[in-house]
């Protein structure tokens, strides 16, 4: 089954979605489904006034919504809405549109970065299996821009089954965990030597 992700266009959304509070509540949602205000909170880091906060500027803005209640109803369930998003520069981007992309393409690198970290930092406690399974890997290629674009399409085709949102715990074998793939295509930039002046 295929994910349909939208890509992001409003820059004001964009720019709502790349606090690094609301970054972490989506990704808790995404990744372990519906959960009340007290209970991101406690992930997050901040206070269950202050999620509530946050939950309601992402369902401002269509990227979570109330979910079914459970138990007595008494507590406001989320869950981030289907699909989920993309985000890529495109070429007749307006100035808004672009910064407001690069802030929240920025704003997620970095949440990426830190989960880096603490899988390192953790690393050594994981059991044999896992520390096998784990893969650091940075390879420089050389490609031209339809060689890279078609990389693109095959990686996001080969981890969509495998996406915390597409995949249902009871499909998954027993012992599957939540694990992460970071995955950044792009042509490099040209290194200037140290001193030049930039154009």
């Amino acid at each position: 089954m295929t994910e349909a992700r939208r890509p992001l266009t409003d820059p004001t959304a964009m720019r709502a979605l790349a606090h690094p509070a609301r970054l972490a509540i989506l990704n808790r949602l995404q990744s372990e489904g519906p959960a009340t205000a007290t209970e991101v909170a406690d992930v997050v880091g901040v206070t269950p006034s202050a999620a509530s906060y946050h939950l309601r500027m992402l369902a401002k803005y269509g990227f979570a919504e109330d979910a079914p209640a459970r138990g007595d109803g008494r507590e406001r369930l989320w869950r981030s809405t289907p699909g989920g998003f993309t985000v890529s520069n495109e070429p007749d981007d307006r100035p808004e549109v672009r910064a407001a992309k690069d802030l929240l393409i920025k704003a997620v690198r970095d949440q990426a970065a830190d989960e880096l970290t603490r899988a390192l930092g953790n690393y050594d406690r994981e059991p044999p299996e896992w520390r096998k399974a784990s893969m650091f890997n940075r390879q420089v290629l050389l490609v031209d821009a339809e060689e890279l674009g078609r990389l693109n399409e095959q990686i996001d085709e080969l981890l969509s089954p495998y996406r915390a949102t597409v995949r249902q715990r009871s499909q998954a074998p027993a012992g599957a965990r939540l694990s992460e793939a970071q995955v950044s295509l792009f042509p490099r930039a040209e290194r200037r030597p140290h001193g030049l002046p930039r154009e």
